[in-house]
């Protein structure tokens, strides 16, 4: 027998769904790079529901108490009280999500003795300390490619959102007025824009891919660089340097992973790079961006507007800046935990302990770490190293 500790994002105010919007999700193939969507031997849920809170259980408890298993699910997961550290003793594997992450630093791997396994329901693993894993022999997985769509998506939503300005023009409709200048003040046109991402990867690429129809100029910077005939394609100008994409963008959006390499690369100084007046989306990492310096450029006004749904730590406590600040346009972490994504990531996750369980090999391009070496995707897009200092302010939010 096993024991699972599964974290997951508390249920809605209201309580656990009893119906929903929709009865139904679309059917997908496959990604759009061929690969095949997540394979389990069977799911014990029902696609467009709420998978990803407590009660949601990500449709694991029949399929694991059916083959001996204890599963333990909690959205306690900060400060030295909480569910997740009381079990980890004798946990073999922890389940989170990067929208409510279980922080995984030496100091909790080193309390888990019987540990072998860190799954993320999702995409991203930085909220584990990769180094630490990597010593212990643990393996780190993730369910590549589940919500990348759901993501760039994400992406060209809060990019609009700002360049139009959106939210301050709802927000006059909710407060009864009709103040079309107040609206129009910071509201532009996004077609002829200069628009970059750091990172062409999975999400990096399907923005691009998705804005090509605004007629904008696209940028890209990568350390692996795209195909020439993708590049012609979509009429990509590449950069080897955040500087020099930063230059020449109207629009910067972050879709890289958060590694030691990757950690506050938008800071004070990189931010006097940017254009007077730029746009900043991060959807990857909060960790990616200096939290002062954002708020900091916002006030002055270098930047027009930061959007994004990724903070650090997470939950952000009640005082973080960003709740703040001027000109944002930010969410909780929500950009790939749609009812659509959660159907992929569940079944992924269980496709990933069907083969642990098994003994069957896990798919290379779910493998982070294993062997004590980065693995798969995880040797791809990361570097060693922990990202993971400073996670215990979350135990803020926790207390209020």
């Amino acid at each position: 027998m096993a024991k699972i500790v599964c974290v997951l994002y508390d249920d809605p105010v209201t309580g656990y769904p009893k119906t929903y919007a929709r009865d139904d999700l679309p059917h997908l193939e496959r990604y759009p790079d061929g690969q095949s969507l997540p394979t389990p031997k069977g799911i014990d849920f029902k696609p467009g529901t709420l998978l990803g809170s407590v009660s949601g259980e990500l449709g694991l408890r029949k399929y694991l108490e059916s083959n001996g298993h204890q599963l333990v699910v909690t959205s306690s997961k900060d400060g030295v009280d909480s569910v997740l550290d009381r079990e980890l003793h004798d946990a073999e594997i922890v389940i989170s999500q990067p929208f409510w992450p279980a922080y995984m630093t030496a100091e909790r791997i080193a309390k888990a003795p019987k540990l072998k396994m860190i799954v993320t329901a999702g995409i991203g693993s930085d909220h584990t300390d990769l180094q630490a894993a990597m010593d212990r022999g643990i393996t780190v997985a993730e369910v590549t490619y589940c919500n990348s769509n759901s993501v760039a998506e994400h992406v060209v939503m809060m990019t609009l959102s700002l360049v139009r300005n959106y939210i301050p023009s709802y927000n006059w409709v909710i407060k009864g007025g009709w103040n079309i200048a107040d609206c129009v003040a910071r509201s532009y046109d996004l077609e002829g824009m200069n628009i970059g991402t750091v990172a062409a990867g999975r999400i990096g690429l399907r923005v691009l891919r998705l804005l090509k129809p605004y007629d904008v100029k696209l940028h890209y910077m990568d350390r692996h660089r795209l195909p020439e005939a993708v590049e012609k394609e979509l009429g990509l100008t590449h950069h080897t340097s955040l500087e020099s994409l930063s230059k020449v963008c109207d629009v910067v959006t972050l879709n890289c992973p958060l590694h030691p390499e990757t950690e506050n690369m938008v800071n004070a100084q990189s931010l006097k790079n940017f254009k007077r007046g730029a746009y900043l989306i991060n959807t990857a990492r909060g960790k990616l961006s200096d939290r002062d310096a954002i708020a900091a450029a916002l006030e002055s006004g270098q930047l027009a507007g930061y959007a994004g749904d990724v903070w650090f730590p997470q939950p952000a406590p009640a005082d973080h800046p960003w709740r703040t600040m001027p000109h944002h346009g930010m969410t909780p972490h929500i950009s790939g935990t749609s009812l659509s994504a959660q159907a992929r990531y569940a079944a992924g996750t269980r496709e990933i302990l069907e083969c642990y369980f098994d003994k069957r090999p896990i798919r290379n391009e779910y493998l982070i770490v294993q062997g004590g070496e980065l693995a798969g995707v995880g040797a791809h897009s990361y570097s060693a190293g922990n990202a993971t200092k400073g996670a215990e302010e979350a135990a803020r939010f926790a207390k209020k």
